[in-house]
């Protein structure tokens, strides 16, 4: 009975942990705003988003704000601005602005982002901060008052996305529970076992196993968010860049588990054959 008890607790332990681990993560590096700001601030220094950035930074500011008389001074000032937005003293603040707002876009207030036909919110990426960069740049430059946009949104996901990650946000927080739950029950298992060396093997293979499974829903997770396409190709690029830095992110967690994993069979095998000779 003591056993079963045990072989029942480990297994309950690995399939909250197969959930509890992802879910952490998602929490720690994408629901919350820090967190996310600090997975996403290096995307900025990617030459070809920069690129982009400063592209659709500087288009926004269009004809439409700038006095028709003023175009031939004002245009040079922008074109030069395109090319050196990203060198600016004031650029990492205004990109981490920029993470912060689409954050709080996406999180914090999804209503108030743009909707897509049927009405339902999508994802976006507000690029406000950066234009006010930009357009501060042209009135130190030529002393015109050129207001920048309160917002500059770029779709980065359809309407579903928006909807899933909305689930995602909701269940994210519940890792922290599930890996308690997953802790208790592998304490049950070693203080019921009558043979504790196997409870040490089971859980790190289990962990090893679960390791693996990680890997190919990671793997399979990002094929599926690449293959989306928004039509933008400052969204693009974003998606692309994250998807790498999720993946590469992940993957460190994974492989401390298979780690941990690896330790804990290796320590049971041990007491195994340590247990053994004591008989003999």
């Amino acid at each position: 009975m003591r056993t079963f008890v045990s072989a029942v607790a480990v297994l309950i332990g690995l399939v909250l942990a197969a959930v509890a681990v992802p879910a952490m993560w998602v929490d720690r590096n994408i629901v919350q705003e820090d967190g996310f700001v600090a997975f996403t601030a290096p995307l900025g220094k990617d030459p070809a988003f920069q690129e982009r950035l400063a592209s659709a930074s500087v288009g926004s500011l269009g004809a439409d704000r700038i006095p028709e008389a003023l175009t031939g001074l004002v245009t040079p000032i922008l074109e030069s601005a395109a090319r050196s937005l990203t060198s600016m003293p004031g650029y990492p603040d205004a990109w981490t602005e920029t993470l912060r707002k689409s954050h709080r876009l996406n999180f914090a207030d999804p209503a108030a982002g743009p909707a897509a036909a049927d009405g339902v919110t999508v994802l976006t990426l507000d690029l406000a901060p950066l234009v006010g960069l930009v357009a501060k740049q042209v009135a130190d430059a030529t002393t015109l008052p050129l207001e920048a946009p309160d917002q500059l949104l770029i779709t980065i996901g359809q309407p579903e996305h928006r909807q899933l990650l909305d689930r995602v946000a909701a269940f994210a927080p519940m890792g922290y529970a599930l890996a308690a739950g997953a802790l208790i029950a592998f304490a049950l298992a070693f203080v019921a076992a009558r043979r504790r060396w196997a409870v040490l093997a089971g859980i790190g293979l289990g962990t090893l196993v679960l390791a693996g499974v990680w890997t190919l829903a990671a793997d399979a997770a990002g094929r599926a968010v690449t293959a989306t396409r928004s039509g933008n190709e400052v969204a693009e690029i974003f998606k692309s860049e994250f998807v790498v830095a999720a993946s590469s992110s992940f993957g460190q967690w994974v492989l401390a588990a298979a780690i941990a994993g690896g330790v804990l069979l290796a320590a049971g095998l041990v007491l195994r054959v340590v247990g053994g000779r004591r008989r003999a």
